[in-house]
């Protein structure tokens, strides 16, 4: 079936859950990525000329020409990188960074974009030049304005479990950062009445429950060993009844598991991937898009058969 624009791609995503595994390419608009690939050259600091912009759009463009060419669904772009110890960024740096390229990619590609913050004023401005869809890392439990602004703009938003912490964050040269000692009672149950909360808080809103599409939070305040849990038991987060997305990629549990540096955590993140499906994944998003595209249709040729 022919889906001949974006708008009726987001419309045909939200219909047909289960089909096969939809990819979402990441975009990081960011100097400071723990993954290394950054679109800005400048750390911590406002962009302040023509030139800079320029090239934050130019360097998306180009990354996104090769997550299109190898079959990505969703480009989801992000200002503020989420990684331990990083620093926070001011609403007016993240508009500055994000919407003119979000502008550019509706421009120039027919495909999903994605903004990925939990700040009301980003999303909002992303929303008013075409984004298709918001993610948020914290699940509305950040800024109480973000799911009224969804409401209104009626699009979908990804929820996700977060409990990160600098007080429970470990830094270790060339494997990063990592959560350590970050107490639950029951990992799965907690998780699951957290995202629950944030349900209810999207349904407060304004949002329906068709437009909400869950997150576990892999790698968000949760140790190696709680995240190699997460990723075995994630059929549980899918059986709370919505579509759940999971971002595996280049994670430090990965790191941590097979004592890499993020650059070389390729098969580990595939492997991740796999078994995501397998438990259940409706998305993966992901740095690598053409070698997971791979991986993604092998995996849906096994487990999607009927």
């Amino acid at each position: 079936m022919a889906i001949p624009n974006s708008t009726q791609k987001i419309e045909y995503l939200l219909s047909s859950w289960g089909k096969r595994t939809y990819i979402m390419g990441i975009l990081n608009i960011t100097p400071d990525s723990f993954s290394g690939d950054g679109l800005l050259t400048e750390p911590n600091t406002e962009i302040t000329s023509d030139i800079e912009q320029e090239s934050s759009i130019v360097s998306a463009i180009n990354q996104a020409r090769e997550f299109v060419s190898a079959g990505v669904d969703i480009l989801d772009v992000g200002g503020e990188s989420t990684r331990p110890g990083a620093e926070p960024v001011t609403v007016s740096e993240e508009i500055d960074r994000v919407v003119p390229v979000v502008r550019a990619l509706l421009d120039e590609f027919d495909v999903i974009v994605s903004i990925d913050t939990y700040k009301s004023e980003v999303a909002k401005t992303a929303l008013e030049v075409g984004a298709h869809m918001v993610n948020d890392v914290w699940g509305l439990k950040a800024d109480p304005k973000l799911g009224e602004t969804v409401a209104k703009f009626g699009v979908p938003i990804v929820l996700m479990h977060n409990r990160s912490s600098w007080v429970n964050a470990q830094i270790k040269q060339q494997l990063g950062g990592r959560y350590v000692g970050v107490p639950y009672e029951n990992l799965l149950d907690d998780i699951k009445k957290e995202l629950l909360e944030s349900v209810a808080i999207a349904n407060r809103s304004g949002i329906s429950n068709e437009h909400i599409i869950l997150d576990p939070g892999i790698g968000f305040g949760k140790t190696v060993e709680q995240n190699l849990e997460l990723l075995d038991r994630l059929d549980e987060i899918k059986a709370l009844g919505f579509p759940v997305l999971f971002g595996p990629s280049r994670k430090s549990f990965i790191g941590y598991t097979l004592d890499l540096p993020p650059n070389k955590r390729l098969e580990g993140t595939a492997a991740a991937v796999s078994v995501g499906i397998v438990r259940g994944a409706d998305i993966v998003r992901v740095h690598d898009v053409d070698f997971m595209s791979r991986v993604v249709r092998m995996t849906d040729a096994i487990v999607r058969r009927h």
